[in-house]
C-alpha cells in the first residue's frame, strides 16, 4: 500500500466511505439488537442515535475543518493533549472499535449469506465466511486509493438503492399507513428507560462510521470544506435509510420475530413481504453492504494506525516483512479482526465496540472543549452537551450489560485498562526517541 496521497478522494468518494461503514454495520448487524432492547419504538431509537451522533460529529468537524489530516482522530487528540498516554490510549481505543466493527460486519456477512443455504452448522460457517470476507477486503485494499474510492462509490450506490427498494416495497406489502408510524404500547412495561438508553448506545455505534471520513483527512479534495460536508451528508443519508428500513421491518415482523432472527432480521422480514425472491434480493444487498463496509473500514483504520506509528504513539515491528508501514498495519488489522470474528458473536462484538467508542468519544469532546475550542471556534455548550449525552448513554449501557452479560463489561474494562497501562509503559520507555 502506498503512503496517503493528497486530493485522492472526491467528496462523493469520502461520502461513500462513510456511508459504506455505517450502513454495512448499522442496518444489517444492529437493527435486531436495537429492537430487542426497545421494542416497537426501535425505529425512533435510530433517530435519537442520529441526533446524538450529530452532537458528537460537531467536535470532529470543527477540528478537521481547521486541521485536516490523514491522522484524523489521532491528530485531534494530539492537538488537544499532546504526546501523552491519554492521546495514545484514546487513539488505540478508536482503532480497536473500528477493528471490532470490521469483525461485526464480517459475521453479519456470514449470517446473511447462510440464509441462502440449508445448512445446520452455522456456528462454523458464519465465522468462516466472515474470515473469507476479511481476506478479500485485504486484497482490495492493497490495490490503492483510486480503486477503493471507485469500488466504494459503486457499492454504496447499489446498496443504498437496494435497501430503499426493500424499505418501500416492505411498507407497500404491509399496507403501511401513516397511522402505523405511532408505535404500539403493548408490552411497553417490559422496557425500562435504561433499556431504551442502552438501545441508543447501539444505534450510536451504527452511526460512528462518520469518523472514517476524519481519518481520510487531507486525502479529500478541498478538505477544509469537504470533510465537514462529507460527515453531514453521510449522517443524513444513513438516518433516512435506517428509519425507513426499521419502519418496514417493524411493519412486517413482530418484536419476538425480530429478536429471534436478530442476526439476519432484514432477510427474515423479506420473507412474508416478498417470498423467496425478496429473501434472495435482501441477502444480495446485505452481501454488497457488508463487503463495502469492510473495505471502507479497513482502508480507514490502516491509515490511522500507520499515522499512530509515525507519531510514535504505538509500537511497531516489521516481523521481517518488506514494504511500507501502512502495508504492515493493514495486515495486523485484518489478523486482529479475523481473531475477533472467530471467537466472539455479534451481540458481544457490538457491545464491546460501543463501549470503546463512547469512552474515546468523551475524551475527544473534553479535549476539544478544554484545549481547542477557541482555536477552532467551537461552541462550548455543544461540546459539553455531546460529552454529557455520551456519558449518560455509556452508564445506561454498562448497567444493561452488567445485568445481562457481565462478561462484556469485564472484557471491555480489562481491555481499556490494558490499553492505558500499555501506552503509559510504551511512552515512558520511548520518551527520548
Amino acid at each position: 500500500m502506498e503512503h496517503y496521497k493528497k486530493n485522492s478522494l472526491t467528496l462523493k468518494g469520502s461520502v461513500a466511505l462513510g456511508t459504506g461503514v455505517m450502513i454495512g454495520a448499522g442496518i444489517f448487524a444492529l437493527l435486531g439488537q436495537v429492537a430487542e432492547l426497545s421494542g416497537t419504538w426501535f425505529p425512533y431509537i435510530f433517530i435519537i442515535g442520529a441526533v446524538i451522533s450529530g452532537f458528537s460529529a460537531y467536535s470532529y468537524i470543527k477540528v478537521s475543518n481547521a486541521y485536516p489530516s490523514a491522522g484524523g482522530i489521532a491528530m485531534i487528540l494530539m492537538k488537544a493533549y499532546g504526546k501523552t498516554t491519554l492521546t495514545a490510549a484514546a487513539s488505540v481505543l478508536m482503532a480497536l472499535s473500528m477493528i471490532i466493527n470490521e469483525s461485526l460486519v464480517a459475521r453479519t456477512f456470514g449470517s446473511y449469506t447462510m440464509q441462502l443455504f440449508d445448512l445446520e452448522n452455522n456456528a462454523l460457517w458464519v465465522p468462516a465466511l466472515g474470515v473469507a470476507l476479511l481476506i478479500l477486503a485485504y486484497i482490495v485494499n492493497i490495490s490503492g486509493n483510486k480503486f477503493i474510492g471507485k469500488t466504494s462509490q459503486f457499492m454504496a450506490f447499489v446498496k443504498i438503492a437496494g435497501i430503499l427498494v426493500f424499505a418501500i416495497g416492505g411498507l407497500w406489502a404491509a399496507h403501511f399507513t401513516f397511522g402505523d408510524l405511532m408505535p404500539t404500547s403493548a408490552n411497553s412495561e417490559d422496557y425500562s428507560a435504561v433499556n431504551y438508553i442502552g438501545a441508543i448506545a447501539l444505534s450510536i455505534l451504527a452511526f460512528k462510521g462518520f469518523t472514517t471520513i476524519t481519518n481520510s483527512g487531507d486525502e479529500i479534495i478541498k478538505p477544509h470544506k469537504n470533510v465537514g460536508r462529507s460527515i453531514i451528508i453521510s449522517l443524513i443519508i444513513c438516518t433516512v435509510v435506517y428509519f425507513l428500513v426499521a419502519i418496514a421491518v417493524n411493519a412486517s415482523l413482530s418484536i419476538p420475530e425480530i429478536v429471534k432472527a436478530k442476526d439476519y432480521s432484514l432477510a427474515e422480514a423479506a420473507r412474508p413481504a416478498f417470498g423467496n425472491y425478496g429473501l434472495y434480493f435482501t441477502v444480495g444487498i446485505a452481501i454488497v453492504a457488508t463487503i463495502s463496509g469492510i473495505i471502507a473500514s479497513i482502508f480507514a483504520v490502516s491509515r490511522m494506525t500507520a499515522m499512530l506509528t509515525d507519531m510514535k504513539l504505538i509500537p511497531h515491528s516489521h516481523f521481517g516483512m518488506s514494504g511500507s508501514i501502512q502495508k504492515h498495519m493493514l495486515i495486523y488489522v485484518v489478523v486482529i479482526a479475523i481473531a475477533l470474528t472467530i471467537f466472539f458473536d455479534l451481540s458481544r462484538i457490538a457491545s464491546i465496540g460501543a463501549i470503546f467508542y463512547l469512552v474515546m468519544d468523551m475524551i475527544v469532546h473534553w479535549g476539544v472543549f478544554k484545549h481547542l475550542r477557541k482555536d477552532v471556534k467551537a461552541n462550548g455548550i455543544i461540546l459539553i452537551s455531546a460529552l454529557i449525552l455520551d456519558l449518560i448513554v455509556l452508564i445506561a449501557f454498562l448497567w444493561v450489560k452488567a445485568s445481562s452479560d457481565i462478561f462484556v463489561v469485564l472484557v471491555s474494562a480489562i481491555g481499556i485498562v490494558l490499553v492505558f497501562a500499555g501506552e503509559k509503559w510504551f511512552l515512558k520507555k520511548n520518551k527520548n526517541t
